[in-house]
């Protein structure tokens, strides 16, 4: 009782107590909660129609998109620029799928597993013959060798097997294209639903003949706007509001965008950088031309071309036309060291030897594998004398749980390689010299590989060269006092005002971009500027960025905004909306003026004494603009006057057009010559015309479906 006297006594310090103590735990679950939302937020990449679209799920799509690429074209990586394009394109798919699928299903369109079993059955869509289950004797695709191959995928998959590695890429691939061919599928019923909506008649195919086939003869007058000087023509605010108002629509802008000042500095090697280099090369090319074995010279020198030990094709060097150009036209021997400007290199190409050898090679294989190498290669020696006695190899294959499926070899999968292993070296070379129907056991540090090449197709000149291609780089000296000077004058540039004041004095300039995006992949053109793109779009107008690092630590950029532009219009002063403006009422007013100087004109001659040049025009239709060669441009108002203006009569009023003022006389109009009507054709044509104006619905849907897009936070 004591006990709860004393707990009585002190209730409201324990109920204060007890009460932080609540609030400390509501607030930190608070803070939790927040930083999820928070950490959330930070992972979406871009919202398209209200959903939120996560990085995880977009880098998903990006890599098999990747993997599709490197797939189909044999290659291990993407550069940088190409990932650049892959992110854009899947970025740009992702964004109509997401608008398609949305009006589709307001619609009630879906594509069925029967519907897409019809077209894996006709085996005709262009995307089937990308596959690998293309019929080699017809050339078309063939679902059955698809059933197969999925028949075999998943007994590899269910056992383990050694081939799924090789099998699971093709599976893979093969489910990128079955969903593309789903979206294609839904596309072309929504595409088709729209067409179905675009109709003709009778009547526009009858007037759509007439304006395309009736050609008229025309005697012009012209006077050009360029006849009244731009400065002779005064221009108020208030008519560039009135203006902006009729020409609104034009200056829409989807996105927001920004404008920037800049600076930048490309380091560059210096005149002692240059010596120490060519002092180099000059001792590489003495080595390289004595070496017995190149591959550890051209290791060592830090070449841009790896020396796989591989006869290959010039198609090898595409990254580099300089050697593409030579390669083939150079004779057994070493070049001496020259200079390539076009990609700032010193070169020195040994070629060992020339030989004609295939460029693509159909072959199969049995994997051996066992517990030691010593049994795998007994294995493999007891399978390849049962082949060369005549054993069926598919059977044989079968044993060993395998397909020996047949597969075609190009030089595309391995000339631009990286880098060799002797193994795969070896691997090559018993591909591209192997007698066709021979049978071969290479003996590798992880078992044996029964190998038989089966064709051998497009015999090709392939050189077997060491490179040593050396950029003109600079030294860590002259890197450093670049940094110094460029450091100095960032610090003195606390503002745009001081960056401008300053840059003369460090022999720098500062230089201008509008209309930056967050679709941009670099900063005025300079790679790894990601975090100065960054900047850009959280500052101020008026803030001055840090120095960036930048390129391929071979530049530095400062940046300063200047403008922020956000979606919707371009307000009317805004400067290239007042600019484009200026253009327009100064055009309005210099019209007035040559009209109100051809008021009462009866006739060509009239206006010709007025200052106007005539010229003679030819096959004048409505359905083409006129091309007047007085003015250098295309004038469609003229078209229009003129199939209104009967033959023998003068033009009703001067025609206002893009670069100047018009009057005419009709001399004749006849029919083209050749052409006849056919009712059913032309509405034919007339629908299709109609769907080509209406064609860029789907990027309309897209401008409506408020894109928020920061993919520039990620990559």
């Amino acid at each position: 009782m004591a006990a709860l006297g004393k707990i009585r006594s002190r209730g409201a310090w324990l109920i204060g107590i007890i009460g932080l103590g609540l609030f400390a735990f509501i607030a930190e679950e608070a803070v939790r909660g927040c930083n999820g939302i928070k950490g959330e937020a930070n992972q979406q990449i871009g919202e398209v129609l209200g959903e939120k679209i996560n990085v995880q799920d977009f880098q998903k799509m990006v890599e098999e998109y990747q993997n599709a690429i490197k797939f189909t074209m044999q290659r291990d990586n993407l550069t940088e620029e190409e990932m650049n394009q892959v992110r854009d394109q899947v970025w740009q798919q992702l964004i109509t799928n997401k608008v398609l699928e949305a009006d589709a299903a307001q619609l009630g369109l879906t594509v069925t597993e029967a519907e897409l079993q019809n077209v894996l059955n006709e085996g005709t869509n262009p995307m089937l013959t990308q596959t690998p289950f293309v019929n080699q004797q017809t050339g078309r695709f063939d679902v059955s060798n698809l059933k197969q191959f999925i028949s075999n995928y998943n007994k590899a998959k269910s056992s383990n097997s050694p081939e799924l590695e090789q099998l699971k890429g093709i599976y893979d691939y093969w489910l990128f294209i079955e969903k593309n061919l789903r979206t294609q599928l839904l596309t072309q019923k929504f595409q088709s639903l729209v067409a179905g909506c675009v109709l003709s008649n009778k009547a526009e195919a009858k007037l759509a003949f007439k304006d395309e086939n009736e050609e008229a003869q025309v005697q012009l007058a012209s006077l050009p706007y360029t006849s009244i000087k731009d400065a002779d023509v005064k221009v108020s605010d208030d008519e560039l509001k009135a203006k902006y108002e009729t020409l609104k629509p034009l200056f829409a802008q989807p996105v927001e965008v920004r404008d920037i000042k800049y600076v930048k500095f490309n380091i560059t090697a210096s005149a002692a950088d240059r010596n120490v280099i060519t002092k180099q090369m000059n001792a590489y090319q003495s080595e390289l031309a004595a070496a017995a074995d190149p591959a550890q010279l051209v290791a060592k020198s830090g070449s841009l071309i790896a020396y796989l030990g591989l006869p290959v094709s010039n198609k090898a060097y595409q990254a580099y036309p300089d050697i593409t150009s030579k390669i083939d036209s150079l004779s057994v021997g070493t070049t001496g060291v020259v200079e390539n400007k076009a990609d700032n290199t010193l070169n020195i190409i040994r070629v060992l030897s020339k030989e004609q050898l295939p460029d693509s090679v159909e072959y199969r294989q049995i994997q051996v594998v066992a517990a030691t190498p010593e049994q795998a290669r007994t294995k493999a020696d007891s399978i390849q004398k049962a082949l060369v006695a005549g054993g069926d190899f598919e059977a044989i294959a079968k044993r060993y749980g395998q397909t020996a499926e047949k597969v075609w070899f190009t030089g595309q999968q391995y000339e631009t390689a990286p880098s060799m292993s002797p193994e795969n070296r070896q691997y090559i070379e018993a591909l591209l010299k192997g007698e066709v129907n021979g049978v071969q056991n290479l003996s590798l540090a992880q078992g044996n590989i029964i190998l038989q090449v089966l064709d051998k197709r497009a015999l090709t000149t392939k050189t077997l060269a060491a490179i040593i291609k050396k950029e003109i780089d600079f030294s860590k000296d002259t890197r450093s006092a670049a940094f110094n000077k460029f450091s100095e004058f960032v610090a003195k540039g606390t503002s745009l005002a001081e960056l401008e004041k300053q840059a003369p004095k460090y022999g720098f300039k500062v230089e201008e971009q509008k209309n930056i995006s967050t679709a941009e992949h670099y900063v005025v053109g300079i790679r790894a500027t990601r975090d100065a793109l960054k900047w850009i779009f959280d500052a101020k107008v008026g803030d001055v960025s840090p120095l960036y690092e930048c390129g391929d630590n071979d530049h530095f950029l400062v940046v300063a905004l200047t403008g922020v532009h956000p979606k919707g219009y371009r307000a009317w002063d805004d400067a290239d909306v007042k600019e484009a403006l200026k253009r327009e009422v100064i055009k309005d007013k210099k019209a007035e003026q040559l009209i109100a100087k051809l008021k009462g004109v009866n006739s060509v001659a009239a206006a010709q004494g007025k200052g106007a040049k005539v010229s003679t025009l030819n096959q004048v239709t409505f359905a083409a603009p006129a091309f007047i060669p007085e003015v250098g441009g295309m004038e469609p108002a003229l078209s229009g006057a003129v199939a209104a203006t009967t033959a023998g009569k003068f033009s009703k009023a001067p025609v206002k057009g893009n670069a100047g003022v018009y009057v005419f006389q009709v001399v004749k109009k006849a029919q083209r010559a050749g052409s006849k009507y056919n009712e059913t054709a032309q509405m034919q044509q007339c629908a299709q015309q109609n769907m080509q104006y209406i064609g860029s619905f789907m990027q309309d849907l897209v401008l409506k479906a408020d894109v928020v897009d920061k993919r520039y936070i990620f990559f």
